[in-house]
């Protein structure tokens, strides 16, 4: 009698790169602006990443690469030696719990404010001002016209990526994630609408995907390719962001990223061209790209149970369900109720709403 395999299920472990995970219930990147004095790791942040030790592997909140990669306040960064201590201390608090941390490296390019720059403009793919408002410690400011990088800039730039990257495995990180995400500054040089240049990392898609491909190689040079992941958000009009033909672009992305036996391929499924022909099946990505495949967007117990088992990603990140649920896992693996999370403390502030949120008796994953 032949034995039948059975599909995966989201509670089934699997290998990402040397790390075995035992479920596929990931922590997404959240932005909290909890960062201390100097952009620094916590206490407290300490304390928020152990509590969802849990997850199958926490993907921090975005973590800025150089001074020029800041866009937010209180945000922290991976450029400087205090700010790699910090990190050691949640780092070693996950590890005392079990748990398995990547963290997400970010440039926000011209999602940013001369404020943050000693009054120099942020950079971007090119001088193209998004629409809106950025969120500053004096309140929401007009976004304003960026300055174009020049072409030996950008390789400074993914210097700074791979600086990160080698921070990042001192402060005892397990790997990393790139974030080419949400509109900022990978995603600008990625799409046609933020990305007018005539020169190597312009034009063609050829050539607007190289700076995400020369920034990703910069990681593997420091980690390995098995130990790096990258997400993307290929049909998010987040932060004033669009493409003209986002099926090629991103496919072409997908294939490029695959041939380097990354990790896995982090896709954002926000679709905010639903009723616009540019919109396309983010299956194809997976398809191109060929590796692990993790899923976000607004994922429940039953969509992602049917992601996993259809084969159609090997992990799923949840985002607001894990900030107010540090033990996540548990409760879905149980059908337990969710705490709901409270938008009002979800940027800034202390405890409240941060690791306040209650778990459920016993819980154990």
């Amino acid at each position: 009698m032949t034995n039948k395999t059975e599909d995966p299920t989201l509670f089934d472990p699997v290998d990402l790169g040397p790390h075995r995970l035992p479920h596929r219930v990931v922590m997404a990147p959240m932005t909290r602006s909890r960062a201390g004095s100097g952009n620094t790791a916590t206490p407290l942040m300490e304390r928020y990443y152990r509590q969802r030790s849990s997850a199958a592997l926490i993907l921090t909140e975005a973590t800025q690469v150089s001074p020029q990669g800041v866009g937010y306040p209180d945000t922290p960064g991976i450029h400087t030696d205090e700010q790699v201590r910090s990190w050691r201390s949640v780092t070693d608090g996950v590890h005392e719990e079990g748990g398995r941390i990547f963290l997400q490296l970010w440039h926000v390019g011209r999602i940013s404010h001369p404020m943050y720059h000693g009054g120099e403009k942020p950079v971007s793919a090119s001088a193209v001002r998004p629409e809106g408002e950025v969120y500053t410690s004096d309140g929401m400011k007009p976004f304003e016209e960026p300055r174009a990088l020049t072409t030996d800039e950008v390789g400074g730039v993914v210097a700074s990526y791979r600086d990160g990257a080698a921070r990042a495995l001192e402060a005892g990180f397990d790997g990393v994630e790139l974030h080419a995400a949400n509109g900022y500054l990978i995603d600008q040089f990625l799409r046609s609408e933020t990305n007018l240049r005539d020169d190597r990392y312009g034009g063609s898609v050829d050539n607007r995907v190289r700076f995400l491909l020369e920034a990703t190689d910069a990681l593997i040079d420091v980690w390995g390719a098995d130990r790096v992941g990258v997400r993307l958000a290929p049909l998010s009009a987040f932060n004033d962001m669009a493409d003209a033909d986002p099926k090629t672009t991103f496919t072409v992305a997908a294939a490029r990223l695959g041939e380097r036996n990354i990790a896995y391929l982090h896709v954002v499924e926000q679709n905010d061209f639903a009723d616009d022909a540019r919109s396309f099946d983010l299956d194809t990505l997976r398809d191109a790209f060929g590796g692990a495949y993790m899923v976000n967007g607004g994922y429940d117990l039953g969509r992602a149970r049917k992601a996993v088992a259809s084969g159609r990603a090997e992990m799923v990140s949840f985002g607001r369900d894990f900030l107010a649920n540090p033990d996540l896992p548990e409760r879905l693996r149980e059908g337990a109720e969710l705490n709901e999370a409270d938008p009002s403390t979800f940027y800034g502030g202390g405890a409240e709403g941060y690791t306040d949120y209650p778990e459920l008796e016993g819980a154990h994953v």
